[in-house]
């Protein structure tokens, strides 16, 4: 059996916060936007019709909980929650905290500017922040 491994892409764009019983939770290094990405730790999956039912179940319930913990935290206007895979065929969902007049609003982040790193003090607090609210 193989083991999960990440795809280079979303190693190269994001920080690691911690893992969740399926999914290990990522955070995009992109000051822009308080941005999650959870990926579940199952080898070669690409949609989410390829988890188990059980693991299914159990990514919904984590990006429940991420998405609500992310709104909490940033006291945003509103949280995406998006699949789409196209650039990173690795199965992979963004949770992504947005308020009125963020660089992209009310549009998708999706191409529009490049991404802005963060300072390394910034990400490293907002990463231990994601952390706590776990």
């Amino acid at each position: 059996m193989s083991e999960f491994c990440l795809d280079k892409r979303l190693v190269a764009a994001t920080v690691h916060a911690l893992d969740l019983p399926l999914s290990r939770v990522l955070v995009m290094d992109d000051a822009r936007y308080p941005w999650l990405v959870l990926v579940p730790r199952r080898p070669h999956l690409v949609e989410a019709f390829d988890l188990d039912p059980t693991d299914r179940v159990m990514l919904i319930e984590e990006l429940a909980m991420a998405g609500s913990q992310l709104k909490a935290l940033t006291t945003c206007h509103k949280i995406n929650i998006a699949n789409l895979g196209n650039n990173v065929p690795q199965l992979h969902i963004h949770v992504i905290a947005r308020n009125p007049g963020d660089a992209a609003w009310p549009g998708p982040v999706w191409g529009q500017g490049e991404a802005v790193p963060y300072e390394p003090n910034a990400l490293e607090d907002f990463v231990q922040s994601v952390i706590n609210m776990f």
